[in-house]
């Protein structure tokens, strides 16, 4: 009888890892069939005449009733270059970025603060309910009569790297007592995007043309030295009441509401009593120690409740460390699978003073470098040695730095830190000094015959770092 159960716990175990298995190996067939579903259009088609490139900051600000949307001027010949824009908002407490999707993927890094992320993806269910009473979930803000039903809610905090694809509408809500502040890259050059070589945003609420018109002037986005008037409306703006009704089988003074003809508030407001279901905190933190211990199986992940974010400030997140230099952390489609799909992938670097990143090109990938902390000197080379960059670039700053170009940085007396977004799911990078550098993986004759030097300074600079990518300061400069 013992027997008997042993081998029926054994084939119970055996046919459950089958199932994971087979579950993580189609979850990963599904992710490659919707990417090679993609075509091959716009990436391979941008300018890339790189003469000189800036560490820049926000050109465009515009003020909404909770909040600030700050946009860089995508007609600089490095943005061109990447294929992306880039956009950085604050939000203030009780603040409400309202609904709206993109024509493009983006990555998205949150800076500063907490929130509530809301995705709504088209076909799937609306899988969170609210009750009256009896409830054991966690409510934002006060408790409402009815009960309510919509898709999944995902909290985020400060380091969390957030992948939204094109398409899905999203929503973001300021729940806490402190400033939200994140960034996001829009990957206008993703094959994903078969529109044209321009952000779109579709909004599904408000009228931010109402608002923060420059004096004398209508609002606009220069685009290549030419300016274009910005008549951002909400999608139901563009429609007759009458029809809308119908659609919606509501009275047309409803529908008027939502063109929001007179709204001037912005695509930030403020949401005192918003009331939403919120997963509690304990809970994610319980899932992320089970994928740290090894428990997870690919039974969790289907297409409505995919995995869409990832902290990278937490130490036990470092991919590189060095005690006197700093760490590293990446996010690639091998730990968060969805990237696989919107093919960009993240970077997050914090380097201690003076310390000192080995020279180095990502192979396949522009890189969107924006510093979060800190201050570092930075160094750019492009083609035909010809040096592009060479400056500080410090907090709130944007530098992007095109494929195979070659970067060094070296931090300031109070440190460096930045998030960098890649045009490609699984970036790599190939450096010039170091442990694991190209110089390092030459025969001491190569080296002396292209330098013409001895074999002791061939020697010399093959082993004058032991370390791999994170360098402490020199102590021959100190």
């Amino acid at each position: 009888m013992a027997n008997i159960a042993i081998s029926l716990s054994l084939c119970v175990s055996l046919l459950f890892l089958f199932h994971g298995c087979l579950a993580q190996q189609q979850q990963q067939q599904f992710w490659q069939s919707m990417r090679s579903q993609q075509q091959h259009r716009f990436r391979a088609k941008t300018q890339c005449q790189i003469q000189q490139l800036s560490a820049r900051e926000p050109t465009f600000r515009f003020q909404s009733e909770a909040g600030v949307s700050e946009y860089w001027d995508a007609s600089n010949d490095e943005f061109e270059c990447a294929g992306i824009e880039f956009v950085r908002h604050q939000v203030q407490p009780k603040g409400l970025v309202l609904p709206f999707y993109t024509n493009a993927p983006r990555l998205t890094f949150i800076v500063e603060g907490s929130g509530i992320l809301g995705t709504v993806i088209p076909g799937c269910a609306e899988t969170y309910e609210s009750e009256e009473s009896g409830s054991s979930s966690r409510y934002s803000g006060e408790e409402g009569r009815r009960g309510d039903r919509h898709q999944k809610l995902r909290r985020f905090r400060r380091g969390d790297v957030i992948a939204l694809p094109e398409g899905i509408t999203t929503f973001v809500y300021n729940d806490g007592d402190a400033p939200l502040t994140y960034v996001s890259m829009m990957d206008i050059g993703n094959d994903n995007n078969q529109l044209d070589f321009k952000f779109r945003k579709f909004l599904l609420a408000g009228n931010p043309e109402s608002i923060d018109r420059p004096q004398g002037e209508g609002r606009y986005m220069r685009r290549r030295g030419e300016k274009e008037a910005q008549e951002t409306r909400n999608v139901f703006y563009g429609f007759d009441e009458e029809l809308l009704a119908e659609a919606f089988n509501a009275d047309p003074e409803l529908m008027r509401k939502l063109q929001g003809r007179e709204d001037e508030r912005g695509i930030i407001v403020r949401a005192e009593k918003l009331r939403m279901v919120l997963p509690e905190w304990e809970s994610e933190d319980e899932e992320r120690q089970d994928r740290r211990r090894g428990y997870y199986n690919g039974l969790e992940e289907t297409f409505c409740s995919y995995k869409i974010k990832r902290n990278l400030d937490h130490p036990t997140s470092a991919d590189l460390y060095n005690p006197r230099g700093g760490r590293i952390s990446n996010v690639n489609s091998q730990s968060l699978p969805i990237l696989n799909y919107v093919q960009l992938s993240a970077q997050r670097g914090i380097l201690y003073k003076n310390a000192v990143v080995a020279p180095q090109w990502c192979t396949n990938a522009h890189s969107a470098m924006y510093v979060t902390r800190g201050s570092a000197r930075v160094q750019v080379v492009g083609t035909q040695g010809r040096s592009v960059f060479d400056g500080e670039v410090s907090e709130g700053q944007l530098l992007i730095v095109p494929q195979n170009f070659v970067v060094v940085k070296k931090a300031s007396q109070e440190g460096f830190e930045w998030i960098a977004f890649k045009t490609n799911d699984n970036a790599m990078n190939a450096q010039l000094a170091g442990r694991l550098s190209a110089i390092r993986a030459m025969p001491n004759e190569v080296l002396m015959n292209a330098f013409g030097i001895s074999r002791d300074e061939a020697k010399s600079l093959k082993f004058g770092r032991e370390e791999s990518t994170l360098f402490s300061p020199s102590q021959r400069y100190a």
